[in-house]
């Protein structure tokens, strides 16, 4: 197997691994006689319909047989509150400086045992879908919260008699060491005065999202939304990747077979709103044969170079699918969309934002027919996806160096996938390390993953904006064509202007004026910006996630002294 649910008597004890403080806490709540263990899809999705507040839509689930599923059943809806994204501000690492794991762990202990007057669920699931990576995954919530159970089963790999036999055929993870992954969730959670609780470790004081990614578990309260549940899911399979010689991934990858038989691997990498998703699943008007791994969540071999998916669904944004779009047939549950009444009187959903800004649906893996859960092939090119608007339509990093700290150093915008103070500019540029907001160990972890792809295994890396340049929206035709150009061996790349590792090729409609005072000046705060990015890192959180000096000179390289003080001008003789 490849996490380990059971110990001989000598291998349990303080010090061995599986047996944190943390863990101790979280895992002894599994086994309460408040517990009832649901083990089918079906089992879930009754409880799920008949939980309080479910909308029963009269939308079928498509082939729900095939997803261990009963055949009339129908796509569930069921809306939260106000909290309508994930809450980046919860979140608490243990073993991240300024972390009272000590203060944290009393938080849980009181909240688990206030959870024994409640009847709990525990569901279980496998994160990885190939016998090279599969790890397994409790979680245990309270009734009333049926459907956050559900959505969790849906959404990664129920126990199939198919995958619960690749399971017991796949490859133990960490030399048969790394425990299954335990989550407790307590969403009606509210924190009461209690002797010897201090809620001052708390980064936020109604919610916490407390993970043990070392040992494998996690504690969730007072979250409502399906995605905390997720993300914190494959939070901890990310953990359990990195420390196992993989590139940890939010983002999507596909494979092009071209014409003469050959093999284009593509990985992109944004966050939720980017285009990661449109770019991952486009067909290119069927040009090529082409696979998709997954647009979301997956894991690379930086040895093999070969990938992996976590996931067997979409976790997908409902506002892209107007209601009576085709695609909608594969929804299995949704998610803070409304509903209505047709003229046949059936309950249909509403799935633009409407209600809120962030309704979401799960989606089978039939949406896609061109599915793979392994590419074998080895990654040929990684994209940064980049909202930046002194970045061109494409870029192409040539430094191994350059190209990690670029991805360490990702530009972009907030989507309405999250939760954010009052007031947050949603416009502002912000720096997210490799579009990854759920990384839990340090950044050079990454870093030095995504710099070995590219040195070692000659993997090329560029960056793509699919937002606005210099004013100027970037269309999707455009991304889409540049993607096309590079997989096929036809873009023409040169150096751009006075930087030494970045090419360019020039895009028609969006070709940079280095002569352009305003542009240079713009572009030169965006490059200081990157600068800023990984100088902090060296300091905040005590150096937490401090990179090497070679990041940092990298970015400083581009144009030498002469760029960073911007004198970008084109030499009089070119004049």
């Amino acid at each position: 197997m490849s996490t380990k649910a059971y110990y001989p008597i000598n291998e349990i004890g303080a010090g061995k691994p599986g047996f944190s403080k943390t863990r101790s806490i979280i895992e002894a709540a599994f086994y309460g006689n408040n517990v009832v263990k649901v083990n089918t899809l079906k089992e879930a999705y009754e409880l799920a319909k008949n939980s309080p507040g479910t909308i029963v839509t009269d939308m079928p689930v498509y082939r729900g047989e095939e997803f261990g599923l009963e055949k009339d059943a129908k796509v569930l809806l069921f809306n939260d509150g106000a909290v309508t994204g994930r809450y980046a501000a919860a979140r608490r690492i243990k073993g991240e400086p300024g972390v009272d794991s000590a203060k944290l762990d009393k938080v849980a202990m009181d909240a688990i045992y206030e959870s024994r007057w409640k009847t709990m669920y525990h569901a279980e699931v496998f994160v990885g879908l190939d016998p090279e990576f599969m790890v397994k995954a409790h979680l245990l919530i309270p009734e009333g919260e049926e459907n956050i159970m559900y959505n969790w089963m849906l959404n990664f790999q129920y126990m199939s008699d198919e995958y619960v036999k690749m399971y017991k055929k796949s490859k133990p993870v960490g030399e048969g060491k790394e425990p299954d992954i335990y989550i407790f969730s307590d969403p009606q959670w509210i924190p009461q005065e209690r002797p010897d609780v201090d809620f001052s470790c708390l980064s936020d004081p109604l919610t916490l999202c407390y993970f043990d990614t070392a040992e494998n578990c996690a504690c969730i309260l007072g979250m409502r939304y399906f995605g905390e549940h997720k993300k914190g899911t494959l939070t901890m399979a990310w953990a359990i990747a990195n420390r196992n010689g993989y590139a940890s991934c939010h983002g999507g990858q596909k494979e092009y077979t071209l014409a003469d038989g050959s093999k284009f691997v593509a990985s992109v990498f944004g966050l939720s709103g980017s285009g990661k998703s449109t770019l991952t699943h486009a067909k290119h008007g069927g040009k090529y044969p082409i696979t998709v791994l997954h647009d979301d969540a997956f894991i690379i071999n930086t040895d093999t170079c070969s990938s992996v998916a976590l996931e067997p669904t979409y976790f997908d944004k409902t506002a892209d699918y107007p209601t009576g779009c085709p695609d909608n047939q594969y929804l299995l549950s949704a998610q803070n969309c409304s509903a209505t009444m047709d003229e046949e009187g059936h309950i249909q959903l509403v799935t633009e934002d409407i209600r809120n800004g962030n309704g979401r649906a799960i989606k089978s893996k039939l949406w896609s027919p061109n599915r793979v859960y392994k590419i074998d092939a080895p990654v040929n090119a990684i994209f940064w996806i980049m909202k930046d608007p002194t970045i061109p339509p494409v870029v192409k990093l040539k430094g191994a160096a350059l190209a990690s700290v670029m991805g360490a150093t990702l530009a972009t915008k907030t989507s309405t996938a999250e939760r954010v103070a009052a007031g947050t500019d949603l416009n502002a540029l912000r720096i997210v390390p490799y579009a990854n907001p759920f990384r839990t160990y340090p950044l050079i972890n990454d870093y030095e993953k995504f710099k070995k792809l590219v040195e070692e295994k000659n993997v090329d890396c560029y960056i793509v904006n699919t937002g606005d340049f210099m004013g100027k929206k970037v269309q999707p035709k455009d991304t889409l064509g540049i993607l096309e150009a590079i997989v096929e061996g036809k873009a023409e790349f040169k150096q751009w202007g006075a930087f030494e590792d970045i090419e360019i090729m020039e895009w028609e409609g969006f070709v940079p004026d280095l002569n352009d005072e305003e542009y240079k000046a713009q572009l030169k705060n965006a490059m200081q910006n990157r600068v800023n990015a990984v100088e902090g890192f060296a300091v905040n959180k005590d150096g937490y996630d401090k990179l090497p000096e070679e990041a940092l000179e990298a970015l400083k390289k581009p144009g030498s002294r002469k760029f960073r003080y911007c004198q970008l001008t084109v030499r009089k003789k070119n004049k």
